[in-house]
């Protein structure tokens, strides 16, 4: 089934550390002027609270620009928008991915908005980022990713590269968000792309 460009992005955010990359790919889909319809589960919005100091859904909007094609949907509503494959969906991204988020993904059971939706994403075929951040992984861990790999997702661990030299943890944040758009299928200038020969430039650029 053929989905237009321009319809939405579904966006989870569960409670795996790893709220900087939350916000930093929420802005750049923000700053595309993508229509995201968003899910954060309670472990999501402490993990927001914890690690990046943003406090509740007012607070994330405050730190992610402008929502005017952002909707927000409650975690626990398995019945919303995103829950049906009729609505049409570019993709869908869990960032951060709890391990609990990805094995009730990899079997099915739809406890809530953000799984049900990963879920309709599978049978759909439309794109399926999941953004684990967990380490060392486990027999389960890696069983799981497996099978979430074969049933069609991307699994995409929260491990930023180093080759472009980076300077700062916004550098180390923005290569893993730049790789998740780039699934996703959007155009952004989110961190630098590798070109041969940049790294002996990096110092002076």
């Amino acid at each position: 089934m053929r989905v237009a460009l321009d319809a939405p992005i579904t966006f989870g955010i569960t409670g795996a550390s790893g709220a900087p990359y939350a916000v930093r790919v929420l802005r750049a889909l923000n700053e595309a002027a993508v229509h995201v319809r968003l899910i954060v589960s309670s472990y999501g919005l402490r993990l927001l609270k914890e690690e990046s100091g943003i406090d509740g859904v007012d607070g994330l909007r405050a730190a992610t620009g402008d929502w005017s094609r952002v909707e927000f949907y409650d975690s626990l509503d398995r019945g919303a928008t995103p829950a049906s494959g009729s609505a049409p969906s570019r993709g869908m991204v869990v960032c951060p991915c709890s391990m609990g988020t990805l094995a009730s993904i990899a079997a099915g059971t739809s406890r809530n908005l953000v799984e049900r939706a990963a879920d309709v994403a599978l049978k759909e075929r439309r794109p399926l980022v999941l953004v684990p951040r967990e380490t060392p992984l486990s027999l389960i861990h890696l069983e799981n990713m497996t099978r979430l790999t074969r049933a069609g997702a991307t699994i995409m661990p929260a491990a930023p590269g180093f080759y472009h030299r980076p300077r700062s943890i916004d550098d180390l944040v923005d290569f893993v968000a730049a790789r998740i758009l780039d699934h996703l299928g959007v155009e952004h200038t989110v961190g630098r792309r590798w070109k041969s020969g940049e790294a002996a430039a990096a110092p002076d650029a």
